[in-house]
Order: C-alpha cells, then structure tokens, then sequence
C-alpha cells in the first residue's frame, strides 16, 4: 500500500516510518520540518518527504496514494495553547481541509491521530469510546472538532478513523522531553531529582509509540468494515496510572534519585480510559504490548549511549514549544508559523 504520513519528521512518524516499512509499504511523508534538527541517538530512516506546511497543500499533492496517516499537528497541549487561533487554524481547520482533499484525491483510507485528552476531566473511570467529551484545553478541543467534522465525509469511497491515543511514551529518532514518561526519565537521568509540582494524584492512560504505529498499520491492513467511521481508544487497561506511580516507576531505574511531589498544579486533566474495543475490534492489533518500565528501560539507555547532557535535556530541540518559540525569535517562522524564506 502506498501510504502518505503526514508530520512524518516528527515523534511519532520518524518511528511510525520503521513500523510501516517493516510490513511492505510504501511509505511517504509531508512535514514543515520545524524539528528536524532533532534527532536523538540516531537519525530517521529515510523516506520520500514533501517539504510543506499542511495549510498549504493542494489535492496533487495527495493524488495516488492509498491511505493517510495524519499525524500533523501543534502537538501537545502547551504548544496548542501558543495562539489559540493558531490551534484552529492548524489542528482543526487545516485537519478538515486534508480530509476534504484526502476525498477528493480518491484517498480510501484516512487515519486520524485523535487523543484521549478529549475525556478531558473525566467523570468516570474507565472511559470507552462513548464517553462523553469534556476537553479543557485547546489542543484537545481541536481533536473533538476534527472527528465530528470528518465523520461526516465518510463514504463509500473514503475511510476515516480515529485513534485516540494514550498519552504517548518511548524512544524515537525525533525524541521528546515534554511528555510524563520521557520527562521524568529525564530528570532522574540529568539531576538524580524528581521534583512534582503537582501531587501526582491525576490519571493518564499511557502508550508507547510503536504501540501507537502498530495500530495504524493494522488499520491500514485491515478489512473497511471493521474500522470504517469508528474510534479506537490506543492503550492498554493496565497501563492506567497516576503520575506519581509513573514518577515511582522511574525511580525504580535510578535507585539514589530523590523524588518529592507538591500540591495541585492547575492542571485539571485527569482521565482514565477503557481500550477493550481495539483489543476487540481491530483485527491484528491484540494488545499494547510495551509497558512503562520497557519504556523507561530504553530511554535510560539511549541517554547514557549520547551521554545526555543537562543542558541538552532543558534545551529547545526535544521540547516542541521552545523550539518553535526559537523558530519565531529568529525570524525563521512568522506569528502565523509560516517558513520567512
């Protein structure tokens, strides 16, 4: 299958990349590129890559593939609090208008990278598919506004689905250090302390990201009818945490590291989320399979393999908002995000 990635340079893709070619596809890529300087222990497998910004692409350039992956976005919530209209225009609008091509271009299959951020303030455990939305902040609005608009392009002809991830883990080419896992490895790693500002109280469902790529691969090898217009929540029952555990998991791998936790720290997310439907329902997937502490395990040896330095942790390559605050400061890209040059 000819399959297009879009944000292919990012976290996710620069791994999703290896997952998909390992299987027999054909694997191509969009992306605007703002981070690749990014890379970690190793450099992204190489791929056919388009050099845009999603807001500018036109129904050519989707013309001939057979799926997409649509990864693109200002990618986490302090980023996608920059310039709420940024989020709008970029997360939302430019997400529809992809998909609107996507159809026009005669794209049968559309996966989108939704969120279980869209649970916001959960007001149950155990949250399926069902659930009632309740996003509290922009970037998690973005996803709910996006499902509700393609879901109604669905057809015949085009495919959508909505894999609403777990909050992400694990070790990339194009790493990220503003993710709870990632973070706190991190930390422990370059300080030898974990200090919480938070209590660490509030539940995250978490997933490591070839889990994330797995998923999008069986969805692109499964029959239509299995996946056609659904949401699958991406994650496992069991790895449900609260952050403290997750900060007493990294502990574990970094015996003489002091861990201390504070009170609340305005952070209202908190959710915890069923994914029986995906171990049900997708054909192939079965279940995540990389837990935590695998994840912990890889990181803390990729780290100690480029001797990560304090000042590279805290720096703006593997931080998504510094790096496009450094972008904008420099004149490389304007307040809209758009390249100067």
């Amino acid at each position: 299958m000819k399959v297009l990635i879009t944000g292919s340079e990012g976290y996710i893709g620069a791994l999703m990349r290896d997952v998909l070619i390992e299987r027999g596809h054909e694997v191509h890529g969009i992306d605007t590129g703002f981070f690749n300087e990014g890379d970690f222990h190793r450099k992204p497998t190489p791929i056919p890559v388009l050099k845009r910004d999603m807001r500018q692409l036109e129904v050519s350039d989707l013309a001939g593939f057979d799926a997409i992956c649509h990864l693109a976005a200002l990618s986490n919530d302090p980023l996608g609090n920059l310039d709420p209209s940024l989020t709008v225009d970029i997360n939302t609008r430019a997400s529809i208008r992809l998909a609107e091509l996507a159809r026009e271009a005669g794209v049968q299959r559309f996966l989108f990278s939704s969120s279980c951020s869209m649970y916001g303030q959960g007001e149950s455990m155990a949250l399926t598919e069902d659930a009632n939305f309740n996003p509290v902040t922009e970037y998690a609005r973005s996803k709910v506004a996006v499902e509700s608009a393609v879901r109604e392009l669905a057809s015949d002809d085009f495919s959508p689905t909505y894999f609403r991830n777990a909050t992400a883990f694990g070790l990339s080419p194009r790493l990220r250090f503003d993710l709870v896992v990632n973070s706190l490895t991190g930390w422990a790693f370059t300080a030898g302390a974990i200090r919480m500002t938070s209590d660490g109280t509030p539940w995250r469902p978490l997933v490591h990201i070839h889990d994330i790529s797995r998923a999008f691969a069986c969805a692109l090898e499964a029959p239509l009818e299995s996946i056609h217009n659904k949401a699958f929540n991406v994650g496992r029952n069991a790895f449900n945490y609260q952050i403290r555990q997750v900060a007493e998991m990294v502990q574990e791998f970094f015996p003489d590291c002091e861990l201390s936790f504070g009170s609340s720290d305005g952070d209202a997310r908190t959710y915890n989320v069923d994914f029986s439907r995906i171990e049900r329902e997708l054909p192939g997937f079965g279940h995540a399979k990389i837990d935590v502490r695998q994840g912990i395990a890889e990181l803390k040896e990729a780290c100690e393999q480029i001797a990560l330095t304090d000042e590279a942790f805290h720096g703006r390559l593997y931080t998504r908002l510094m790096q496009i605050n450094y972008l904008r400061e420099t004149g490389a890209i304007d307040d809209r995000l758009f390249w100067t040059q």
